[in-house]
C-alpha cells in the first residue's frame, strides 16, 4: 500500500473491475463532542410530569446518561447553597464511570443547565465548583419569542425577504 493522499484516506493499488486505479477509502473519525440531540416532540414535552421524563427528553435513548443526569441534578438541587465543589464523587456514589460523567456534564453545560464557577468568583466565596444556570430557560424563552416574531412579521418587503431566503440556503 502507498500513501499518496491526505492522512484521512487509505489509498490502495488494488484494481477493481471495471475500474483501473487507486481506490479511496475514507477512514472513520472519532467525534470529540458528544451528541446534543434532544427530543423536541411537542406532545411528549406537554406530558412531562417528572424529572425522569425530562431526562428522557434531554438524553433520548440512553438510560445510562439519563441516570447520570438525574444524579447530577438531584445532588446539585439538594446541596448546600445549590453548589457542588466537585462532581467526581458522584461516580463512586452512583456507580458510573468518570467518562460517562464527563460526557453528561459537558452536554449539560453546553445546553446551559449548569455552569462552572471559577475560584475567582466573589459571589460564591472564591470557591470553585458547579451551580445551576439560567441560560437554558433564557435560551428557550428567547427561541419562543423569535418564533412568535417570525410569525407576526408581515408585509410585502418581508414577504420578499422570506421568499428570497430559498436562494441563500
Amino acid at each position: 500500500m502507498h500513501d499518496f493522499g491526505p492522512k484521512n484516506f487509505n489509498i490502495t493499488k488494488k484494481p477493481a473491475y471495471p475500474f483501473e486505479g487507486p481506490i479511496l477509502i475514507k477512514k472513520a473519525g472519532v467525534k470529540n463532542i458528544p451528541s446534543t440531540k434532544v427530543e423536541l416532540n411537542c406532545s411528549k414535552i406537554a406530558r412531562i410530569q417528572g424529572l425522569d421524563e425530562f431526562a428522557g427528553v434531554l438524553f433520548p435513548g440512553n438510560k445510562n446518561h439519563q441516570h447520570v443526569f438525574l444524579a447530577i441534578f438531584i445532588e446539585l438541587k439538594y446541596a448546600a447553597g445549590k453548589f457542588l465543589p466537585n462532581l467526581t464523587p458522584l461516580c463512586d456514589t452512583y456507580g458510573f464511570s468518570p467518562r460517562m460523567l464527563e460526557t453528561v456534564r459537558s452536554k449539560m453545560r453546553r445546553m446551559g443547565l449548569i455552569d462552572h464557577v471559577s475560584r475567582f468568583n466573589k459571589a460564591y466565596g472564591y470557591r470553585e465548583g458547579w451551580v445551576f444556570s439560567n441560560r437554558f430557560s433564557c435560551s428557550w424563552a428567547r427561541l419562543s419569542e423569535l418564533i412568535q416574531g417570525f410569525k407576526d412579521r408581515k408585509g410585502s418587503l418581508q414577504e420578499r425577504k422570506d421568499r428570497d431566503l430559498f436562494m441563500y440556503l
